[in-house]
């Protein structure tokens, strides 16, 4: 994927936790996932599809101990475990990233329209885009650890 493309990603998602959490991250080297391997790098993850000029997906997978820490910096309240106010706040995160992606996107343009997003934990859970070939690892350090951005899409305009 050109780094033009990737860019609408990480400012998205360094801008949506950077405001609704208080949260600082660094993006590190994206990378190519091997193919047919759907399993998430973190312990909670949500996916939301995007159709439009093409189709595909954007997905945000957050270890346990980093999403608990933008749990606590949203919500002002200390969680010891992943639970379903969590999953949902997962939901909401993607769902703004994309938004938030997809404007920068258009500027570019490319018109996408955003679906439902769904939402899944526990160790070696799946995260299940809507195109499974060329997805791209956009890994992220906090100083409570680290979290991933996926993006997949099915057209050659992105390469």
């Amino acid at each position: 994927m050109k780094v033009e493309y990737l860019n609408p990603f990480i400012f998205a998602t360094r801008k949506v936790l950077s405001m609704m959490a208080f949260m600082e991250s660094k993006p590190r080297k994206p990378s190519l996932k091997a193919s047919g391997d759907l399993k998430a790098l973190g312990d909670i993850s949500a996916v939301i599809p995007v159709s439009g000029e093409c189709n595909g997906s954007i997905g945000i997978s957050f270890t346990e101990s980093c999403i608990l820490q933008v749990a606590y910096q949203m919500f002002g309240e200390e969680y010891d475990a992943i639970n379903d106010e969590i999953v949902d706040m997962v939901g909401e995160i993607v769902n703004m990233v994309s938004g938030d992606a997809r404007k920068e996107l258009e500027k570019l343009g490319f018109n996408f329209q955003a679906g439902i997003p769904t939402m899944d934990h526990g160790k070696g859970h799946l995260l299940n885009h809507t195109v499974t070939d060329r997805i791209i690892i956009i890994p992220f350090q906090t100083k409570n650890g680290d979290f991933f951005i996926e993006t997949c899409f099915d057209s050659e305009k992105f390469l």
